[in-house]
């Protein structure tokens, strides 16, 4: 009777495991830009491995890993093309300067804010262009993140006109990079993430841009410097994705991918109410310090904007004269949308003083 027992509870042991060794089909290391413990890693990359697993049932594993363990920062598109990590969690922004098709999905200084840009990734075909572009590259996306505005800067120096940025040593990316230097004179720089606040606190740059209110409270950029500026016209939403190389994604059982699929939407939208709740919380928060906060002049916030609209523009012009017309068709579409948007939200209630 012993053995018989013994047998059994072996045989359901051996049992258990082989469940849990079949039910994990998939594991895949993702790293992304930010360091670990950043809200862009936990609302991000850490909601989306647990609704992965959630939905999978636990037959895929998704491994978040901070920035600069598997790959640099920078390079983390690379790292996946180059087969160093199954895939990626990175945003378009630092990709502009390879194609500036990139910048339509980056966010740039001019075009739509979290609403109307969410609307348009799902609903009016900004997912389905930013998949085909990662499809020259070899890549399949997954939109893994869409941000609200972003504070425009913290800075050492108060910024309130086009003349104030002439000159400015500024750490920025992606598109308003180069419309700083381009249209007002400003001296942009790329830093990883990691370095940002270091360079601000020693007067390295004069002014940085990150993300918005709840991003940037836990990197303690007010303490490194006294103004803050808002609005967040050089970023008014951004984008976040996964990358994996398109055989990669191919292999995945054909049930697992609209569950993949699922789960990257699902967090996209969470973690986009999250945002807003922090944020309100952030700039509460900064209020009740000793920085001054600076609302930038309605007529500055349109120069600033048009300045975006018109570099993107002609960044399409040129494209498509090279022989390369599909950013300017996306940025039409985008463009388009944005005029329908802005012709008939009207009817939405915006709870602002």
């Amino acid at each position: 009777m012993k053995d018989f027992v013994l047998r059994t509870m072996l045989a359901g042991g051996f049992s258990a495991l082989a469940f849990a060794a079949a039910a994990q089909e998939v594991s895949w290391r993702v790293p992304t830009s930010v360091p670990e413990g950043s809200p862009y890693y936990e609302s991000f990359l850490v909601r989306f491995a647990d609704n992965v697993e959630l939905l999978t049932d636990g037959r895929v594993e998704i491994q978040p890993f901070g920035a600069g363990i598997l790959v640099p920062a920078l390079e983390v598109y690379a790292g996946v093309k180059d087969g160093i990590t199954e895939a990626g969690h990175s945003t378009p922004s630092y990709l502009v300067n390879q194609n500036p098709e990139n910048a339509i999905f980056s966010g740039f200084p001019g075009g739509m804010g979290p609403e109307a840009y969410t609307t348009w990734i799902y609903e009016e075909g900004g997912k389905d262009a930013l998949e085909k572009l990662r499809a020259t590259e070899g890549l399949k996306s997954l939109v893994v993140g869409i941000g609200s505005s972003e504070i425009m800067a913290h800075s050492n120096k108060p910024l309130k006109t086009a003349e104030d940025l002439k000159g400015l040593k500024y750490r920025t990316s992606g598109p308003w990079a180069e419309v700083m230097k381009d249209y007002f004179g400003a001296v942009p720089t790329v830093v990883p993430p990691g370095e940002i606040y270091t360079l601000l606190e020693r007067k390295g740059v004069d002014a940085i841009e990150w993300g918005p209110p709840s991003g940037n409270l836990p990197e303690g950029f007010h303490e490194a410097a006294p103004y803050i500026v808002t609005p967040g016209v050089h970023q008014p939403t951004f984008l976040w994705e996964v990358v994996v190389k398109q055989e990669t994604w191919d292999a995945l059982a054909d049930d697992l991918k609209p569950k993949l699929e699922a789960a990257a939407q699902l967090t996209t939208l969470q973690a986009l109410n999250h945002f807003y709740a922090q944020d309100i919380a952030a700039m509460e928060q900064f209020r009740g310090t000793n920085v001054e906060i600076i609302a930038l002049d309605p007529a500055f916030v349109e120069e600033l904007s048009a300045a975006g609209r018109d570099w993107i523009t002609k960044k399409a012009e040129a494209e498509a004269g090279e022989g390369r017309a599909e950013m300017k068709d996306v940025l039409t579409n985008y463009t388009e949308f944005q005029n329908r948007w802005a012709a008939e939200s009207g009817y939405l209630i915006r709870n602002q003083n």
